[in-house]
C-alpha cells in the first residue's frame, strides 16, 4: 500500500474516528435488542427466509444512561466523520487520487503500529 504524508491532525481525527467507532460497537454489543421495553415476541414463520421460527427475549430497554452514552458515541461519530472528510488536506489532492488516499488514511495506524513494532525488533 502506498504512503502519503498526511498532516498530523488528520491523522489524529481519523485514530479517534476508529477509536470512538469501537466504543460504540462495544456498547451495542452490550445493549439489549430494543431500545423501549417490549414484551419479546415469537413468529411461526419469516417471510422470505429459511422458514424457522423467529424469536426475541423480552427486553428492559435502554436505561437512560445506555440511551445518553449511545446519542453521545452518535454525535461524536458524525463529528468526527466531517472532520476526516472535510479536511483541507483533501482539496490539495488530485481527484483521482483522493479515494485512494481515504482508503489509505484509514489504514495508516496500522502502518505506524508495524513500523513501531519493528524498531522495537
Amino acid at each position: 500500500m502506498a504512503t502519503y504524508d498526511f498532516p498530523e491532525d488528520l491523522r489524529a481525527a481519523q485514530l479517534r474516528l476508529h477509536q470512538t467507532w469501537a466504543e460504540y460497537e462495544a456498547l451495542g454489543r452490550t445493549l439489549p435488542w430494543s431500545v423501549e421495553p417490549s414484551e419479546g415476541w415469537t413468529a411461526p414463520k419469516v417471510l422470505y427466509s429459511d422458514g424457522e421460527p423467529r424469536s426475541l427475549p423480552p427486553s428492559p430497554g435502554y436505561t437512560d444512561v445506555q440511551k445518553v452514552e449511545v446519542a453521545r458515541l452518535r454525535r461524536e461519530l458524525l463529528e468526527l466523520s466531517a472532520v476526516v472528510s472535510t479536511h483541507p488536506y483533501w482539496e490539495t489532492v488530485e481527484v483521482g487520487k483522493r479515494v485512494d488516499q481515504r482508503m489509505a488514511l484509514k489504514h495508516v495506524h496500522e502502518l505506524d503500529a508495524d513500523a513501531d513494532r519493528a524498531e522495537a525488533a
